[in-house]
């Protein structure tokens, strides 16, 4: 059984930082490109984040760019995102996904055919 299982959400305070996990379970992390994704209230899910499977290259959504840093750990077949002075508006339902091919761009929700169940985190004073 393919799965993706995000954790590490929660309430925090604007200014704060959470780490959020996404461990891959029956497949190998790198045979995986890898993308956090976020979905505000009343808005459409957006892509924030990638990581590549070969080359190492990451991208970040201009919004969260030098706040939020995305890293594998080959060995525990896991995905971290790290986010930092978190604000406001990045409150959302945050989900990893996977793909396996470079079809559409990153940010793009076609290109994953593996999501996660998404972990909610809020940011509120």
């Amino acid at each position: 059984q393919v799965q993706l299982v995000e954790s590490g959400g929660g309430l925090v305070q604007p200014g704060d930082s959470l780490r959020l996990s996404c461990e891959a379970v029956g497949f190998t992390l790198g045979s995986l490109n890898i993308a956090w994704f976020r979905q505000a209230p009343g808005k459409e899910r957006e892509g924030i984040s990638y990581s590549s499977k070969t080359d190492g290259i990451t991208f970040y959504e201009d919004s969260v760019k030098g706040r939020f840093t995305i890293s594998r750990d080959e060995a525990q077949n896991m995905v971290y995102l790290q986010l930092d002075s978190l604000k406001p508006e990045d409150t959302g339902v945050y989900s990893c996904a996977a793909s396996l091919d470079g079809r559409y761009t990153w940010y793009d929700p076609r290109r994953y055919i593996y999501w996660g169940q998404g972990t909610q985190v809020t940011v509120s004073s």
